[in-house]
Formats: structure tokens, sequence, C-alpha cells
């Protein structure tokens, strides 16, 4: 009798339910043992279909690891989007950083799959590329702030990656040990960045001990890097003063053109002149002609 229940129930699955069954069967062993310890046959087997049904549907291990890596990508992306929709910037911190550890809380398993593997076949990008676009809606938040405070706005990238570099490697620690909660982790990630920022200091530089350590090599690579920067800004230059003689030369050509047809217009504007009184004399003599011709018939 068990043999017979079980075709009738895969034949009522629809093929989008036997899609979502094989991707929610699929991230599970995903986050469990990677994309390269993941296989089709164990993918099948634990969804209890031939090896034939997931390849019809994702094409093989690689279409449906892009489809699981894609949908974590895309909720938590989501997620972080949401929270800097909000008005105050401390407002937007707390709520991107709660936003992310909310996500690893009840996404562990997808959390896994995007920073345990950079696998090419995820066709979406990896985990550092999420970052770097979170990162890119940070700035603006940065960039306000910023400007608010006299610092100089180009900085703001810089310091998002920085920011969101910080509270991505302090969930990836979380997501094992996951003491303290998340609002107390997320308070004390909120505490350092805003009250770092609020203390900024808008020219800061590595002290001169530091500096000293650098070796002879890397001296003369940045005294050689140096003088390459002042080679393209020369060259820059010379391109820019040949470019702009270039475009006076063209000025000075159109205007002579301008004035040629200006003078080849007066000159066929009197031709015409001169042909007009020369038609209006040729009339009157006509006229005059015609008459004295008139008065000797009378």
């Amino acid at each position: 009798m068990e043999t017979v229940t079980e075709p009738q129930s895969r034949r009522r699955m629809s093929g989008r339910e036997r899609r979502e069954q094989l991707v929610h069967i699929s991230r599970t062993l995903f986050a469990e043992k990677g994309f390269d310890g993941t296989s089709v046959e164990e993918i099948a087997a634990t969804a209890q279909v031939s090896k034939p049904v997931v390849y019809e549907h994702f094409g093989g291990k690689e279409g449906i690891y892009a489809v699981v890596v894609d949908r974590e990508m895309q909720k938590l992306l989501g997620m972080i989007t949401e929270a800097l929709s909000a008005s105050h910037s401390l407002v937007k911190l707390e709520r991107a950083a709660l936003a992310l550890l909310q996500y690893i809380e009840e996404s562990s398993e997808g959390f896994r799959i995007l920073v345990r593997d950079s696998h090419a076949a995820s066709g979406t990008g990896t985990f550092a590329s999420l970052i770097s676009e979170i990162a890119s809606q940070v700035e603006d938040v940065l960039a306000d702030e910023f400007s608010a405070r006299g610092y100089d706005p180009k900085l703001a990238p810089m310091y998002a990656q920085m920011l969101v570099g910080m509270v991505a490697l302090t969930g990836q620690w979380w997501l094992d040990v996951r003491k303290p909660g998340r609002e107390e982790v997320a308070a004390h990630l909120v505490n350092l960045s805003w009250n770092g920022l609020t203390g900024l200091n808008p020219s800061p530089a590595i002290t001169a001990a530091t500096r000293e350590q650098a070796t002879a090599k890397t001296r003369t690579t940045d005294k050689e890097l140096r003088e390459l920067e002042k080679a393209r800004e020369k060259e820059f230059k010379e391109a820019e003063k040949a470019r702009a003689r270039e475009l006076k030369e063209a000025e000075k050509a159109r205007v002579r053109e301008l004035k040629e047809r200006e003078r080849l217009l007066k000159e066929a504007e009197k031709a015409h002149e001169r042909e007009e009184k020369l038609r209006q004399r040729e009339a009157r003599l006509a006229e005059r002609a015609a008459r004295l011709e008139q008065v000797d018939q009378e």
C-alpha cells in the first residue's frame, strides 16, 4: 500500500512546489556542507526524486546554488535597505545593525551559505559584493553626517566600507556564539560607530614612529609613484593646453568663415542693388522713348 501512496503524492506535487522543495533541501545541505561538499545525488536522495528531476528544474548543482544564494542576498539586502529608510542617522545605524543580526538569527543557514562560499557558480556575486552594495547605501548616511560636521564628504565611501565591514565581521562572530543578545550587540556596535564618529579626527594620520618603520624600498616606491603622478599631471596639462589651442584655432577659423560669408553676402546684395537700379533705368529710358515715339506720330 505504501508503494502506491508515495507515487500518488509525488504526482500531486506541482512543478512550482517541487522546485521550492528542492531549493529548501539544497539550502540546508549547502549550509551544512558547502557547495563542494554537496552533490546532486544527495539533493535528489533527500528530496526522494531522481537526479534528472533536479537537472530538469535547475540544470545542475550550479543552477540551484545560484537560486539559493540570490534569494539570500536579496532578502538580506531588502532588510538593510528598509532599515536605512529611517529619518535620523543614528536610528538608521541602529536598525541596520539590528536587521543584519535579525537575519543571522532567523536565517542562519542562509548566512552560513553567504559567508562560507564564494563560489563562481552563484552567478550573483559573493558576500563581499553584497557588503559593498550595502556600503554604497551607507555612504549617503555618512556623507550627510560629514557635511554637517565639517568633514570632507568625499571620504564617506571609505568610512562606509569600514563601518559595514565592522558590522559584518561582528555578525560572523555572533553567528556561533549568540551571546549577548542581538539588541545588546547592536547597541554596542552603534555605540562604537556613532560615538566614534562624533569624536572623529577630520585629518587622521599615522604616527611618526610607524612612518619611520617603512623600508627604504617602500620609500623609493613612494618616490617613484610621486614622480609618476607628477609626470601624468604634466602630460595632462600639456594635453589640456594643446586642446585649448586647437579650440582657439577652430574658433578663429569659424570667425573668419563667418566674416567671409558676411562679405560675400554684402557683395551679392550690392550686385543685386546695382542690377535693380540698372533695370529701373532701362525701364525709364524705354518709357521715355515710347512717349517720344508717340509724340512724333501725333
